[in-house]
């Protein structure tokens, strides 16, 4: 197990540093008192029992009555559900209490970091009605696999400009495909030509993408992927359904 990985992932769901660190020990040995807790971790016995505190209070352990206070952590699928259940019900009330956002043509927005960068791919995806146009590499196509699934779905022109054949024979088969050179790293999407989104995604904070919807700029986009597949088709690249 990766430690720093884990109370990474666990301060998603939370946790301050030092309350993940005490849930792991917990986790590992079950039920312990605050003593046996910072011994286990060096953390001072005042610091610990604030901890546990916070890890009660955050639904991720519970207190054992006896004769000595001990805590054992929830199992963590248990703890991750509710979270998500919990962070969910907030999201019903934030979306009819916030006020409606004024509507107005998106700009040029810059969009920083893998993470926010594959999670706005994914909500143009979601928001498409028409068609996608997609180029990228095979394997940044693979990890958005379900997603592009779901776009099948609902019958959606599905257009791939790539580097290679995708395992899944239901995209192969229902998706167009051109497949040329190596794609390398950069992204470029289009969806019912009216939003882009062009850039680079590596897996690192410092990835960046732009993001538009500007009308210039989206014919000017769309023009330079028609380009690139009438190169696909006069050179060996392959040409799957169109």
């Amino acid at each position: 197990m990766e430690e720093n990985a884990v109370l990474d992932k666990l301060g998603l769901f939370g946790l301050t540093r030092q309350e993940a660190t005490i849930y792991l020990c917990l986790y590992r040995n079950g039920e312990l008192t605050g003593y046996e807790v910072a011994k286990y971790t060096g953390i001072s016995r005042s610091n610990v029992y604030s901890g546990l505190s916070g890890l009660a209070d955050k639904g991720a352990a519970y207190l054992v009555e006896g004769n000595a206070s001990k805590y054992v952590a929830v199992p963590i699928e248990r703890f991750c559900e509710n979270k998500i259940r919990s962070l969910n019900d907030e999201k019903q009330y934030l979306i009819k209490n916030v006020p409606a956002m004024k509507e107005k043509e998106v700009g040029y927005i810059t969009i920083t970091g893998s993470r926010n960068i594959r999670d706005k791919m994914i909500e143009m995806l979601n928001e498409a009605e028409k068609r996608v146009y997609f180029s990228a590499s095979l394997a940044i196509i693979e990890e958005l696999k379900e997603e592009f699934l779901k776009v099948l779905n609902k019958k959606i022109k599905l257009v791939f400009i790539t580097d290679g054949r995708p395992e899944d024979e239901v995209i192969y088969r229902d998706a167009v495909f051109y497949i040329g050179g190596d794609r390398g790293n950069n992204i470029r999407m289009i969806i019912d030509s009216e939003y882009a989104l062009t850039g680079e995604i590596t897996g690192k904070r410092d990835d960046t993408c732009l993001y538009t919807g500007q009308e210039n700029f989206i014919r000017v986009f769309k023009e330079a992927l028609r380009n690139e597949m009438k190169l696909i088709e006069l050179t060996e690249g392959e040409i799957k359904n169109e």
